[in-house]
């Protein structure tokens, strides 16, 4: 019986994959991830009862294991995750970039030192409660799928994975429907059956990431702290043509596509176009103007390993609930080592808020090709 490492975050996805590894015959090892002590952040809003990174949580994953006799870690991965997410989450806002913080979580945390962990415990492979599926192709090698239920999958943030991490990684509930996976968490007296989903960036109390930048910069990096009073200074909200139309109260308050909080009353409605740092300005314009062509994407990534030579036609999601869109992809310097590498998307349909930072994600049918960080968008 192959013993397998299951990361447990205190949900029902996780509770009901525990359920169906045991079913299928393996032998379970739960670990729930110490990520973030909200007493970092003690003049944050309460956590609410069973959020993500809440101690509730730990219990809960805790309960669960007892109940289905698995036996149980915590481990403390604050650090990592205050470096590699918490930190980049801070510095991509001072920046003028909206970043993704589940991405990067996935990628630095829940994978690469999961996968460490189960290594130094003696284990080989690792399972999560993602909406995401895994199988083999003779040219590809391993392909990341999309989840059954199209409406939870979660692919968009796993698309950094490589080979040796899907080949080690099974997603047991991505096959399921979200009903028929809290059908099976109840079906087996788990404590998590109903519970309700985290739709928050887990870590920011209250969701309000402005006052927790305001927080946490300083102590976070005191490198910070020039940065943000930089970016708290008030300063114009301009047109297009270069007309002034109010004054904005910081520039990382805001994000490109926003349309609330700009505090101006205009015949049209207003939307944040980009972020203009050197003028310290927020550009404003109409709808229409939010559309782009495409985008460069840095940083890119493809799970096969293999970076294509030749543009590729694919459809491209620039944010986790946008709808795909066709597009042409083209390497602009195509690299053997499948991360430095950097391309140009063009769409076949203009897409409205491009947002530099966003990742985008490059899918064929219900496969994920790979993606790239968005560098900046092409008018």
């Amino acid at each position: 019986m192959e013993r397998i490492l299951l990361a447990m975050s205190g949900g029902v996805d996780s509770s009901a994959a525990a359920v169906l590894l045991k079913d299928a015959g393996y032998d379970i090892v739960g670990c729930t991830m110490r990520l973030w002590d909200h007493r970092n952040d003690p003049q944050g809003t309460a956590v609410r009862s069973g959020r993500c990174c809440s101690l509730d949580d730990t219990y809960d994953a805790r309960r669960v294991a007892e109940r289905l006799a698995v036996p149980f870690y915590v481990v403390n991965m604050e650090k990592v995750f205050r470096e590699k997410v918490i930190k980049t989450f801070i510095g991509e806002y001072l920046e003028g970039r909206t970043p993704s913080p589940c991405v990067l979580c996935n990628t630095f945390v829940k994978f690469d030192r999961l996968m460490d962990f189960a290594r130094q415990i003696g284990l080989q492979r690792v399972a999560t409660g993602h909406y995401v599926r895994v199988d083999r192709d003779e040219e590809a090698g391993h392909v990341l799928l999309k989840a059954r239920d199209t409406d939870k999958d979660q692919s968009y943030f796993l698309f950094e994975l490589n080979q040796d991490q899907l080949a080690r990684t099974l997603f047991p509930v991505g096959e399921y429907p979200k009903a028929a996976v809290r059908d099976i968490a109840r079906a087996n007296g788990l404590v998590t059956a109903d519970k309700p989903e985290s739709q928050e960036i887990c870590f920011v109390s209250g969701g309000n990431y402005t006052d927790f930048i305001g927080r946490q910069a300083a102590e976070v990096d005191r490198g910070f702290l020039p940065v943000l009073q930089a970016r708290q200074r008030p300063g114009p909200v301009l047109m297009t043509d270069g007309s002034r139309v109010g004054t904005h109260r910081g520039l990382y308050r805001f994000t490109v596509g926003q349309r609330r909080g700009l505090g101006i009353s205009h015949p049209r409605p207003l939307y944040v176009l980009r972020l203009d740092r050197r003028r310290n300005a927020v550009i404003a314009g109409y709808k229409e103007e939010l559309f782009s062509v495409g985008l460069v994407a840095e940083r890119v990534h493809w799970i096969s390993g293999q970076t294509p030579r030749r543009p590729v036609r694919a459809s491209v999601k620039i944010r986790s609930r946008h709808r795909e869109a066709p597009a042409r992809i083209s390497m602009s310097n195509p690299v053997e080592d499948n991360g430095s590498g950097s391309a140009q998307v063009i769409f076949d349909t203009p897409q409205m808020s491009v947002s530099p930072g966003q990742a985008a994600v490059f899918y064929r049918g219900d496969r994920i090709l790979g993606g790239g960080w968005i560098r900046e968008r092409i008018q």
